[in-house]
């Protein structure tokens, strides 16, 4: 069983982005249960299917299986209905550590969020200048919440 252990905050200043490369990325939820979620997600030509547990602090568990692409795209299109993520992905190295920071596209337009996965909980890590307010646990954030709420729908 895997644990993902990350810190999620907003992003206050995206200009740190400029020039770099980012991955584009287009997920939905199978399943939006309190006690796991179930995802789909397509990395170019690559897709996989994701369950998390339950967040306990900045730990759940967490299962990951490659799909064939045609098969996230048809459970995306007949599975997921209008409540698919778009957004971009850049890998930023910062102090010996990678944030993925994520701008959204679509009805989660102006959302960028950094995540920062670590080894346990209260492990330290520099905090970059254009990091905002932390929201690991402000479930508003979680890309599953997101799907159903967008973030144009949120009480920022």
């Amino acid at each position: 069983m895997g644990i993902e252990i990350e810190r999620k905050f907003r992003v206050r200043d995206s200009a740190f982005l400029d020039g770099r490369d980012g991955e584009r990325l287009t997920q939905g939820y199978l399943s939006h249960d309190k006690r796991a979620t179930v995802r789909v997600r397509i990395k170019g030509e690559q897709a996989w299917l994701t369950i998390k547990g339950e967040t306990h602090g900045a730990s759940r568990s967490e299962f990951e299986y490659p799909i064939p692409p045609d098969d996230a795209r048809a459970m995306l299109d007949e599975l997921c209905g209008e409540g698919v993520i778009d957004k971009t992905r850049y890998l930023v190295p910062h102090q010996g550590h990678t944030w993925e920071v994520d701008v959204f596209h679509g009805d989660n337009q102006g959302l960028i969020i950094a995540e920062l996965e670590l080894d346990h909980e209260d492990q330290p890590f520099p905090h970059p200048d254009w990091l905002g307010d932390e929201v690991t646990g402000d479930p508003r954030y979680y890309n599953s919440a997101l799907s159903k709420t967008p973030y144009k729908t949120v009480d920022s």
